[in-house]
């Protein structure tokens, strides 16, 4: 079962956001050094900040592969490049229990899908939980039209990450299922500072193309 289901059924929300990975429903262990309050501690993972972009640091218990290989179109590229960096920024705000963590908003512009991450990370907040485990995204496709919009879709592998409650800081895991792989659509928009943000984000569980 989706580790991050009891949070999306308490928010009735029906898009899924770029973040978090499953195969542990309700996890509860911190990362190597998290701090008590927080679960983090000596961040091992960060992106270095570009042309203004923020810098992104996580703990190292949680890593990510991103299987999605150079296309060799600039815009397409740069695409991939900001949703892999908008993917972290959250995990950075549930880790951080910040709700409006800056490097997130950045990848977000304002409206739906601004509002329903926001709503998802402060569900975390409330439950003293973060993420934690591996996360892998893989079989992405762009598409980038006239007037700075793109539509990605891409897969995430949710079956080695988890929640983990900060205060008993233990992991449960559960076995994986169809519902472990996500398939991703999203909308992007080219903003005024050339960032490619997320306007849309909706997925489907169990999609015949993400499952192995």
């Amino acid at each position: 079962m989706n580790r991050r289901t009891a949070f999306l059924t308490t928010l009735a929300v029906t898009t899924a956001l770029t973040l978090t990975a499953c195969g542990g429903e309700d996890t509860d262990a911190p990362a190597k050094g998290s701090d008590k309050a927080t679960g983090v501690e000596a961040p091992t993972s960060s992106a270095p900040a570009s042309s203004g972009r923020p810098e992104i640091e996580l703990p190292g218990d949680i890593s990510y592969t991103f299987d999605w290989p150079k296309t060799g179109d600039k815009e397409k590229d740069a695409v991939l490049a900001d949703g892999e960096q908008s993917i972290k920024a959250v995990d950075q705000a549930i880790v951080k229990q910040d709700a409006l963590d800056k490097a997130y908003l950045y990848y977000y512009y304002d409206g739906e899908a601004a509002a329903q991450t926001e709503q998802f990370i402060q569900a975390y907040v409330d439950a003293k939980a973060r993420v934690t485990g591996k996360f892998r995204y893989y079989n992405p496709t762009v598409q980038v039209r006239d007037g700075g919009m793109a539509s990605p879709v891409y897969c995430e592998d949710q079956s080695k990450a988890f929640d983990m409650y900060l205060k008993d800081r233990k992991v449960n895991k559960t076995p994986v299922t169809e519902n472990s792989y996500v398939l991703y659509t999203t909308q992007l928009r080219k903003n005024d500072e050339g960032v490619w943000a997320i306007t849309k984000l909706m997925s489907e569980r169990g999609h015949d193309q993400c499952r192995p």
